[in-house]
């Protein structure tokens, strides 16, 4: 069974999260698959950040919204890093991309790129939210769709929320995870990773719950595993 090793935000654990050198440094120690989020700026741009606001991982502030490109780009992301628009990250990596929506905007010029650059089979499209991920994956049929959840509920709402939005992944909290889960995500035809594996024992279990990947936020998770196969 194929296991695929999930960048975080590129390698946030020893990188500025979302940024070139986090992500140049994923795809340098192998990871199969680079995961980042994507917001709309004022100007229209889809950049690179996790939250709607710059305040956590810049030296800015004020959100995202609010500011054009051209602002974004003066804020310092971490060790001289900028924000970087997501075609930048096209560019300066080949690694295929999870990318992560949070509303519908942002799902609209993710897929207007995705089809202009026909990027169809480098790109997946993963969100938290079931009514974003079911509109990405109507206006980008055929491209793969990951489900980001919690398990606050039984193993079967997930699966039922998956396959109501259309997508083809589960991506769970390794620390809420059992082989009973696994199984019912896997019988609806449907894989499943978990978020986050950051530790030796956790990849191990990540393994022995018959996963289909894991994201992590260091890059020697990505060789410790290659062991474990």
């Amino acid at each position: 069974m194929t296991f695929l090793t999930i960048g975080h935000r590129g390698v946030m654990g020893v990188e500025p999260e979302n940024t070139l050198r986090s992500f140049v440094r994923a795809e340098r120690s192998g990871m199969d698959v680079i995961a980042l989020d994507v917001q709309l700026s004022k100007d229209g741009v889809l950049v690179v950040l996790h939250d709607a606001e710059v305040d956590r991982t810049t030296d800015g502030a004020g959100a995202v919204a609010d500011l054009t490109l051209s602002a974004l780009r003066e804020l310092d992301a971490g060790q001289g890093e900028h924000v970087p628009a997501f075609e930048e990250v096209l560019d300066a990596v080949r690694t295929p991309l999870q990318v992560s929506v949070h509303d519908g905007a942002a799902a609209a010029a993710l897929a207007e790129l995705v089809l202009r650059r026909d990027l169809s089979t480098r790109v997946e499209a993963a969100s938290v939210h079931d009514e974003v991920l079911a509109e990405t994956a109507r206006l980008l049929p055929g491209v793969r769709t990951v489900l980001h959840s919690d398990l606050s509920g039984e193993a079967a709402d997930v699966v039922a929320r998956a396959l109501a939005c259309g997508a083809h992944t589960v991506a769970l909290n390794i620390r809420e995870l059992t082989l009973d889960t696994v199984e019912s995500v896997h019988a609806a035809g449907l894989k499943v990773t978990g978020w986050t594996v950051n530790t030796l024992q956790q990849l191990r279990l990540a393994r022995a719950l018959e996963l289909d990947g894991a994201a992590t936020d260091f890059p020697e998770i990505r060789s410790t595993g290659r062991f474990l196969a």
